[in-house]
């Protein structure tokens, strides 16, 4: 049976029944925990002094300029398509797992220059007081659509033209040298709004979108958008940091 064919005969978990849906539920989130705490746990080694691993990856990313700006991005963008397009196979359960650890550890990564810079160079308290506000935001979406029930998925085709708006903005800054610093806070309170946006709509999704069997899937997609907040809560904390 080929994987389409088997996608098909998934029931969404919208129209399953109740202890199906609730079960459905426990597991996504049960694997975005597990994902959180994966990549908690990465960021923490990486950060460790007697490892360094933070400083090396944050060189290596922003030690080579431009080109290796845009390298290091290209490659977490192409590792992220892969590990969603192996999360999303409906023919192998190995798989799913393969495309979320993947991912984990692409982010960690990823967040490694960021972390470092603001663990050492802006003052230790940053990256737990982002975590905490990145931790109240998501419970506060999260609540909003379960006890709404409402369906955000029109959000999809807004979060998609400025999703690629966005990276087209960083990609020309990192090209030819335009300073996104100069927008202070704006910059990041504004992409913290986008991840909240995007934490409506992945959270409508699980309800709404996804079938019974793709609980890894729709785990990796919440996972995205937390890290996503994640990043620019972090960035607004550096930002507030600094002004005072």
């Amino acid at each position: 049976m080929n994987e389409a064919r088997f996608s098909d005969q998934l029931t969404f978990a919208s129209q399953a029944a109740v202890d199906e849906r609730a079960d459905f539920i426990t597991k996504t989130y049960v694997h975005l925990a597990g994902a959180v705490g994966a990549f908690a746990a990465l960021c923490a080694l990486f950060l460790h002094p007697s490892i360094d691993m933070g400083r090396v990856i944050a060189q290596l990313a922003l030690g080579n300029g431009t080109i290796g700006m845009v390298v290091f991005f290209g490659c977490f963008m192409g590792i992220s398509w892969l590990a969603n397009s192996w999360a999303m196979s409906s023919a192998s359960q190995p798989l799913q797992y393969a495309g979320l650890s993947l991912y984990v550890v692409a982010q960690a990564i990823f967040f490694a220059p960021l972390l470092f810079i603001a663990h050492n160079m802006v003052g230790p308290e940053v990256i737990p007081t982002a975590g905490v506000m990145t931790f109240v935001v998501f419970a506060g979406l999260t609540l909003i659509v379960f006890l709404t029930r409402y369906n955000f998925s029109f959000l999809g085709p807004a979060l998609g033209v400025v999703g690629f708006a966005v990276m087209a903005m960083f990609l020309c800054s990192m090209i030819f040298g335009y300073n996104l610093s100069s927008l202070g806070i704006w910059l990041p309170a504004g992409m913290v709004v986008f991840a909240g946006c995007y934490i409506l709509y992945d959270t409508s999704n699980v309800m709404h979108q996804y079938r019974i069997g793709q609980h890894v899937a729709a785990s990796l997609a919440l996972f995205s958008s937390v890290t996503l907040l994640f990043y620019y809560m972090v960035r607004l904390v550096m930002s507030l940091q600094r002004n005072d």
